[in-house]
């Protein structure tokens, strides 16, 4: 397996491992100084950073299903379009997203998600 497909297949498992909710396991599949970074808001580096990050805001989660609209991988980026839909103590929403991970050793280095903050914001009203 190319390191493309391989990294195309990590990043399918780690979206489909969001419905488990685990913060853990999530926080697994990032390198040791690793960056998430949901676009509207600040960037958190750090494996330890990104699981505190993580388990905040999955503490208002109930459920949550990715589907993958589209996937592309080419050397060590992938490209994720995506619909994140989500149920929470707050409200329910369907998000539109695009993912673009920076992969270092199969793992992820850095993650960027871009979607409207407030189609997200307007939903847990």
């Amino acid at each position: 397996m190319s390191t493309e497909t391989g990294n195309v297949a990590v990043i399918r498992e780690f979206i489909e491992a969001w419905s488990s909710l685990d913060p853990d396991r999530l926080a697994e599949y990032f390198t040791e100084d690793g960056t998430y970074h949901n676009m509207p808001t600040q960037p958190v580096t750090g494996k330890d950073n990104v699981r505190a990050f993580i388990k905040g805001f999955l503490a208002t989660w109930t459920e949550t299903q990715w589907d993958i609209l589209h996937i592309l991988g080419e050397g060590d980026v992938v490209f994720a379009e995506r619909l994140d839909r989500t149920k929470t103590a707050q409200g329910n929403v369907d998000l539109p997203c695009v993912g673009v991970f920076e992969m270092e050793d199969g793992k992820i280095k850095v993650w960027r998600d871009y979607f409207d903050l407030n189609t997200f914001m307007s939903a847990m009203q």
